[in-house]
Order: structure tokens, then sequence, then C-alpha cells
């Protein structure tokens, strides 16, 4: 090797240290404490596992990074237009009560679900990125759907797992700042890292866990997804979809999921979901994201199987995400409904309906 080469590959290994050393400084202070506590069906002592899921082709964490790098590699991504200013929904009501449910869309994985005088916000996201950085990652390509300062008094929050475009500090300050008295719910282990973070009045549960929140009952449920802030902590927290219960009947969130078995065994053991609030995007391509992010066609399925008396769909439209287009997964849902009707309505960013009551 000639010294030009020689003094080449030892500037690339240099260049590679410092990188590795960036990479794994920035880890460990991006990744969340692990969860510390007995075996169960869904956690091993060091991680937790959706017992259901197929296996999952790669993540994001450092043992995910061979099939990441081959997504990126060979991706075609869908088309998404630019940035643009849309104007906000009108004000949801103060709350709502008497026996009604009622469900605004605002964007992404960001729902507001009002029932039995209870405002339960789900995965709020408020930020223009969702990212570890403010100068990198997917940046929204429209406003919120609902201006923060329209949103009614806030009473619950659920966090579906602790990815960057469901687990948004900056929003869940700002969310308890305007409310001091809200209580954040999210998965096992979360409750470490929020409270690390500055958050109070945080709840972390198992699976099938509840908790009493007035006129409520907030419940954890099972969902198939996976878990981590930054490179090495991934599973230690717990994913999780819920299910808010009071007078006024069952609202279903499922945060992110890929498609399973636990749609019907919620069912069972819970019985019909009045509003199921199902994710269709990120699906894209489908080797990669099918374990953790469901399908359209899949969606459908997973409504009927709550018996859900309305499906409202979520988690598209706001940031690119995958290489389905932006318009992509609504229009795929739509073409799924016509060869299996399912009681879906698309809302508007920031529309809020009715929920039907369930018919027996």
């Amino acid at each position: 090797m000639n010294r030009r080469l020689r003094r080449s590959a030892l500037g690339l290994v240099a260049l590679l240290g410092v990188l590795a050393f960036i990479i794994s400084a920035v880890g460990c202070t991006m990744s969340a404490q692990r969860w510390a506590g007995p075996k169960s069906e869904h956690f091993d002592g060091e991680q937790f596992a959706s017992p259901s899921a197929p296996p999952r082709v790669g993540g994001f964490g450092l043992s995910g990074l061979g099939p990441l790098l081959k997504w990126q590699a060979t991706r075609k991504p869908g088309p998404w237009k630019a940035y643009r200013d849309e104007p906000y929904g009108l004000p949801p009501p103060y709350e709502v009560d008497g026996g009604k449910m009622r469900v605004t869309f605002i964007n992404h994985a960001t729902t507001l679900i009002q029932m039995d005088g209870v405002n339960v916000l789900t995965d709020p996201v408020y930020s223009e990125r969702v990212s570890p950085f403010d100068f990198a990652g997917p940046s929204r390509v429209r406003p919120p759907g609902i201006k923060f300062e329209s949103l009614p008094r806030i009473d619950v929050v659920v966090i579906s797992h602790n990815h960057y475009d469901h687990m948004d500090l900056a929003t869940l300050h700002r969310v308890q700042k305007t409310w001091p008295a809200v209580q954040i719910f999210a998965g096992l282990g979360n409750k470490a890292y929020l409270e690390s973070k500055g958050l109070t009045n945080v709840v972390d549960l198992d699976w099938w866990d509840s908790r009493d929140v007035k006129s409520v009952v907030v419940r954890s449920v099972p969902n198939q997804h996976f878990s981590n802030r930054g490179l090495f902590d991934a599973d230690g927290t717990l994913w999780s979809a819920w299910v808010i219960e009071g007078p006024a009947g069952r609202a279903y969130f499922g945060g992110d999921t890929g498609y399973g078995p636990h749609f019907k065994n919620i069912y069972e053991k819970l019985g019909p979901m009045r509003l199921a609030v199902v994710p269709i995007g990120a699906f894209k391509p489908e080797w990669f994201m099918g374990p953790i992010h469901m399908s359209p066609v899949q969606a459908v399925d997973a409504a009927l199987e709550l018996h859900a008396a309305m499906a409202v769909p979520m988690h598209y439209g706001t940031f690119p995400l995958a290489d389905d287009g932006e318009d992509e997964p609504v229009e795929a849902l739509e073409a799924a409904l016509k060869e299996k009707p399912a009681p879906f309505a698309v809302l508007g960013f920031g529309e809020g309906r009715d929920v039907p009551e369930v018919t027996p």
C-alpha cells in the first residue's frame, strides 16, 4: 500500500471511529432507562416483546441497522406535497356528556376523544419535527388540524409508545403547563423516563391494567410494535394501545401496531368498541413495516374484529415516515372498503364527529 492510500485508509478509520463515538454518545444520551420488573409473557427480564408477532425484520436500534440500511438503500417513496398552511378546524366542545361520544382528528396519531365529561388526548404531537434533533428528521407537511389554544381542558393523555412521532416531549410539557392536573398514561417503564424529563402525574401500566379517572376507566391493552428513544434501549419500555371505558361505551386507540390476534382478544375480553381509532399509514415497504405497522386492508379487519360502531383512521398525511405517499393510505383504505365494508369515517384534519352507539 503506498503512502497516499495508507494515509487515506487511516483517515477513514479515524473518521469511522469518530462517528462511532458520536453515535454511541448520542445514542446513550437519548436512550431511555429500561424497565426493571418481574418476567411475564411479554417481558423476559430485559426486553419486552409482542408474543404473537411475526419475527421483526429490523428496527431502529443497533440490532436492526442491517435491514434498516437495506430499506434506505432501496427506497421508492411515494409523493408528498410540500408544507402548506391550512385553516384550523372549529374548536371542539368544552366537554361531552349525556351518553354521547365525540372524536376529533388533529394530526398523525393525535386525536381528541370526548365522553362522560372527560377529554382524552392521544399521542399529542404539535412539534414541527418528530426527531431527536431540531435540525433533521421528518418534518410536518401541514399544521395540526386544531389550534392548540382551541383545545378544551385536557384530563387524560395516553401515549402508545416512546417513538418521537408519538411521545413528543415539547407538546407534553405544553399540555401539562396549560392543564397542570392532566394525568399522563404510558406503558411500563415510561414513567421513569418522562419524570426524568420534568413531567409529573405520570402513570405507567402493564397490558390489561387500568386506572379510574373521574367517570371513566383508562386501560392499557396489547398491540404489536416496539420501542426505543436511542440506539441502546430497544424494547426496554412497553408499547400499548388504550381503551377508555365509561357509561357512554368504549373507545379504542391503537397507537402504532401491526396486525395480529390482539384485536379479537380485546373484543373477547372487553366487548364491542363504540369507537376504534386505528393506524393506516407508514405501511410500506411491507417486508419491513408489516410486523409493526398494519396496512389499510388490515385496518379494516381490525375494526371489524373490534366490532366498532365507528372506526377512524389515523397515522397518515402529516409526517413522511415510510414509502407510502401522502394520499396512499386513505386511497388504499377506500379501495379495501369496497371489497369489505366496515363503518369507517375518514375525518379531515381538525374535523370532529359524533360517534354512533353500538347496535346489538
